[in-house]
């Protein structure tokens, strides 16, 4: 069987202890942006965002910021306006650097997705990979950056990653998290060695928000994707907030923790206008819009959040 796709390459594998010792940078607001996926419009509501904000904020891409924007255009355009702030690997953008095609897109995908759907995957990534061939100024950029972060954002320690607490390309900070990972001290230890009181984090594609005792309060938040619909009949990306000031936009969801605001924020670009850019890389019946055409036009199967306090 072709495991492109679903391998996790060994230098994905940083280790929990790895981001303990990470710069610690300072931040009064964090947007943590994950799976922006090259949808322009979001990115330039992103932006419309900081207007309202009345003290600064620190923005970091956590990876999978390209994707659908195969044309040379699009591909230079997303990278110069992302890597003007923080930003993180995602597999996306590791498996750009690759010679061989041998690991596919880097998405890790677990055994329950299905064989179609991590082929086309394959296809999407080979596609964009033929396109970033042509930028190597860009290509150098995205090498040069880390698989995490750290931030001190007030009383709170967060740990900013693409996948899950020990890889880039990791699957445990998905919504199935409190199934037997916390019975198996696999949690408590990640945020033990890591030395956080929050990971943020995005690669599922699906959003999570799970508050723990462990027996020290901490926090899961996963933004899902800041370029797709997270929810059933929605048409809005997600963007994690984590400030020591509240959020002058109504927040979907969110904790408080140590005097500190924990939320999902919507993006509500204009629907049309991506799906416009996006048929005219992806028509009907490629990869992509097999993949997501749906999904960007109706939402996904999720018909509403559901906080799980452990």
């Amino acid at each position: 069987m072709n495991s492109a796709g679903r391998t996790c390459p060994l230098y994905y594998r940083y280790g929990a202890a790895s981001i303990a010792r990470a710069p610690v940078r300072e931040a009064e607001t964090l947007y943590v942006i994950g799976g922006l996926y090259g949808n322009f419009p979001a990115l330039d509501v992103i932006e419309a965002m900081l207007t309202t904000e009345l003290h600064p904020v620190t923005l970091c891409f956590n990876g999978d910021f390209n994707w659908f924007n195969v044309d040379e255009r699009s591909f230079r355009s997303i990278n110069e306006r992302v890597l003007q702030h923080d930003a993180i690997l995602g597999n996306v953008e590791a498996e750009l650097q690759a010679e061989s095609a041998s690991d596919g897109c880097g998405c890790g995908y677990p055994d329950e997705i299905d064989a179609d759907f991590v082929e086309r995957s394959n296809q999407i990534h080979a596609r964009l990979k033929d396109t970033a061939k042509h930028y190597p100024d860009l290509l150098a950029q995205l090498a040069a950056l880390p698989m995490f972060a750290r931030y001190r954002i007030g009383k709170v320690d967060v740990g900013v990653v693409h996948g899950d607490a020990e890889s880039l390309a990791g699957w445990r900070f998905d919504t199935s998290l409190p199934n037997g990972i916390v019975k198996g001290d696999w949690l408590h230890n990640a945020f033990e060695q890591a030395d956080v009181d929050v990971f943020a984090s995005t690669h599922t594609c699906l959003p999570v928000l799970r508050h723990y005792g462990l027996p020290t309060n901490k926090v899961v938040i996963n933004n899902g994707a800041a370029g797709m619909p997270n929810f059933a009949q929605t048409r809005y990306g997600l963007l994690t907030r984590i400030s020591i000031h509240p959020s002058p936009h109504i927040p979907l969801y969110g904790v408080a923790l140590r005097d500190v605001y924990i939320d999902a924020l919507s993006i509500n670009y204009d629907n049309k206008d991506w799906l416009q850019m996006f048929l005219a890389n992806w028509p009907v019946n490629s990869p992509a819009w097999t993949s997501y055409y749906s999904r960007i036009n109706n939402g996904n199967g999720i018909t509403a959040f559901k906080d799980k306090d452990c």
